[in-house]
C-alpha cells in the first residue's frame, strides 16, 4: 500500500501565511507579486513583511486581520488575502480594509499627498467577479465612459482559482495561481516543470509540509475552519427551516420553497407532513 505524502495546501489560509509570509521564501513572494502587478521591479527590493493586525481607531472597531501584509521599497502597502468561499458582502468588506490601510497612515499634522498607495490581491476558489470569465481582474478609481483613472490610490486585484483555464496560458500568472490552486502532488510537478522559480517553491512547500510544528498548526487551523462551516451550515439549515415553515403555513407552492430556501423537496415533504 501506498502511502500518500502530506502537503499543506497554499490556498488555505494558514497554509498560504505559512508559506509566503517566511522571510525565507521571500523570493516566492516576490515573485508571485511580480506576476499580479505593474510596479516597477526596484519596488521589490525590500519588502517587509508586517503585522497582518489592521489597527482599530476606535474601541468597538472591527478588527481586521490579512493573510500576508507587505510594504514595499517606497511604502506601498500590498495586503493579499485567501478566501476560499466567497461570503455576502465580500466586495464591501474589501473595501472595508482598504480604507483603514489608507487612514491608519495618517495623523493630524499629515499630509493627503504622503499617504502611500494600498494595494489588495484578494484570491478565491469561487466566482466574485460574475460579470467576466476572467481570472484576473484589476479595479481602481476609474471613469469608463471617459476611459479615464482618476487615482490608483487604492488598487484591487481579484484572482479567481476556479476560472483557471485547463491549460497553461504562457503567463507567469497563471503559473502561480494554478501552484497555489494545486491540489496533488501531481497538478505540482506540472508546474514545477514549466517554470524554474515555482519548482525551488514546491521543494520548499514539500520541506514545510515536513515540519512537525507547521502540520499541526496547519491542521488545527483546518478543524477550526471545517468546526466553523458545519456550524455555519446548521445555523442557516435551521433558518431556511424557520422560513419554509411560514411559507408553508402562507401555502406558497414547494417549487418556490424550493427556489428561496435551497432546501430539498423531500426536506419539505417532512416539515408538511
Amino acid at each position: 500500500m501506498v502511502t500518500k505524502t502530506f502537503l499543506i495546501s497554499v490556498k488555505n489560509d494558514i497554509g498560504f501565511r505559512l508559506f509566503f509570509a517566511d522571510e525565507r521564501n521571500i523570493e516566492f513572494l516576490q515573485g508571485l507579486l511580480k506576476s499580479i502587478l505593474k510596479l516597477d521591479d526596484g519596488e521589490y527590493e525590500v519588502i517587509e513583511i508586517l503585522d497582518p493586525h489592521l489597527l482599530r481607531e476606535f474601541h468597538g472597531d472591527k478588527l481586521g486581520i490579512v493573510d500576508v501584509k507587505v510594504k514595499t521599497k517606497t511604502g506601498k502597502i500590498i495586503h493579499i488575502e485567501i478566501q476560499l468561499k466567497v461570503r455576502p458582502g465580500m466586495e464591501e468588506r474589501i473595501i472595508y480594509y482598504d480604507a483603514k490601510l489608507i487612514t491608519e497612515q495618517i495623523g493630524s499634522s499629515d499630509k493627503y499627498k504622503d499617504l502611500k498607495r494600498v494595494i489588495s490581491i484578494i484570491i478565491t476558489e469561487e466566482t466574485l467577479i460574475k460579470s467576466s470569465p476572467l481570472y484576473h481582474h484589476r479595479f481602481t478609481f476609474f471613469d469608463p465612459n471617459a476611459n479615464i483613472e482618476l487615482s490608483d490610490l487604492i488598487e484591487i486585484h481579484t484572482l479567481e482559482l476556479n476560472k483557471l483555464p485547463d491549460n497553461f496560458d504562457g503567463t507567469e500568472l497563471c503559473d502561480w495561481a494554478k501552484f497555489i490552486a494545486a491540489g496533488s502532488e501531481e497538478e505540482l510537478e506540472m508546474v514545477a516543470n514549466r517554470n524554474t522559480q515555482i519548482s525551488k517553491a514546491v521543494v520548499k512547500l514539500r520541506e514545510l509540509s515536513a515540519d512537525e510544528k507547521a502540520r499541526d498548526m496547519y491542521e488545527r487551523q483546518e478543524k477550526a475552519r471545517r468546526d466553523y462551516e458545519w456550524a455555519l451550515n446548521d445555523e442557516l439549515n435551521k433558518q431556511a427551516m424557520t422560513i419554509a415553515n411560514g411559507m408553508i403555513l402562507d401555502n406558497i407552492p414547494v417549487a418556490n420553497i424550493i427556489k428561496y430556501t435551497g432546501l430539498t423537496r423531500e426536506e419539505i415533504e417532512a416539515l408538511m407532513s
